[in-house]
């Protein structure tokens, strides 16, 4: 007899693990890199934050906050329906929505939302359809049948508090790459929080100053980068009880004398290796050339490509396609809880 998941009243916070069936290694790169897209599209629909997340080969970890629900107007509602379905299907959910508002069917409107607004802000609802999207996107690709997953997804309730709980929950997290030997620094491995914000990435980065800020550390980027590091490599210092893999001691020392801030070099570094995927890395004019001297190619109804290259070290790049991931307004940071 399965006991009932025990979860947090009002706004809470999560740390949530699964495992692929047989804990077998389905998930390659590119797998991982579909799951990341896959899991924030559905993190914006459900207006959960990610605070930050680690993929490997046959399981994932995802620390989560799961914020009061707020009130939406129908445009946001529509809104969040945009990160997850087809424009057409949001389009006719969108004139469904505004007929039925014209008419004063105000109880048909509502019965329209509450189809889609009883999967947002519930960590199970969440996962859900993460597992099973992803499930048959996989078993189409691989032309494979059957579950992905095994058996439930694990889920911790954590305290707010002071926020400690919360920055051990993520420093545990992101050092699952180094615990697994698959990188010496989590900076380095592309698929966790910590790497996606150091590359630059806006939601990643939101995840990391939410803890920070409970913390009562500085809301700047560059300030909790700093301190986040060095919380990291606080918590992942060998030890001679440890069988695992984990940082020197004098490397830990190191990048508490450097206050956890990287080198100009190491940050550039860090930032491209995520614009591969802006196709074309150059200043804006020579960009929009490349745009027009490829339109067959490009869909008719794209006007500019440009897209700017924030958070390089060098000002005035710009790339063909965005290299961001799907950003969303930050939650509110739930008051501490006893919990």
């Amino acid at each position: 007899m399965r006991l009932p998941r025990i979860k947090g009243e009002g706004a809470a916070y999560y740390h949530i693990m699964s495992r692929t069936i047989d804990r077998a290694f389905l998930l390659d790169e590119e797998e991982k890199e579909r799951f990341r897209r896959l899991m924030r599209k559905v993190a914006a629909f459900s207006g959960v934050e990610i605070l930050t997340y680690t993929i490997l080969d046959n399981h994932w970890h995802i620390h989560l906050f799961a914020p009061d629900p707020p009130e939406l107007s129908d445009d946001e509602f529509i809104e969040r329906l945009s990160y997850l379905y087809d424009p057409n299907f949001v389009r006719s959910k969108g004139s469904e929505l505004r007929h039925l508002r014209e008419t004063g069917d105000d109880a048909g409107a509502d019965a329209l939302r509450a189809r889609y607004t009883y999967r947002m802000h519930e960590v199970s609802e969440f996962m859900k359809t993460l597992k099973q999207r992803f499930t048959q996107s996989y078993n189409g690709r691989h032309n494979r049948s059957g579950p992905l997953w095994e058996d439930r997804f694990k889920s911790v309730l954590i305290e707010s508090g002071t926020g400690l709980t919360l920055a051990m929950i993520a420093a545990y997290i992101d050092l699952n790459c180094v615990r697994a030997a698959i990188v010496e620094d989590p900076k380095d491995y592309r698929y966790c929080g910590y790497a996606e914000a150091l590359g630059g990435d806006g939601t990643a980065r939101r995840g990391i100053q939410h803890i920070m800020r409970i913390m009562g550390q500085s809301e700047t980027w560059a300030e909790a980068a700093g301190t986040y590091r060095e919380w990291v490599y606080k918590r992942g210092e060998a030890t001679r009880e440890s069988r695992r893999p984990g940082f020197a001691p004098e490397k830990v020392c190191q990048v508490i004398a450097t206050g956890g801030k990287l080198s100009f070099a190491e940050l550039g570094h860090l930032r491209v290796r995520y614009l591969t995927d802006g196709a074309v890395l150059g200043s804006k004019i020579y960009v929009q050339d490349v745009l027009e001297k490829n339109r067959c190619r490009i869909s008719s109804r794209r006007k500019d490509g440009v897209c700017s290259a924030e958070g390089l070290p060098v000002e005035g790049l710009y790339t063909l396609r965005s290299t961001a991931t799907i950003s969303y307004p930050a939650m509110p940071i739930a008051a501490p809880s006893t919990t």
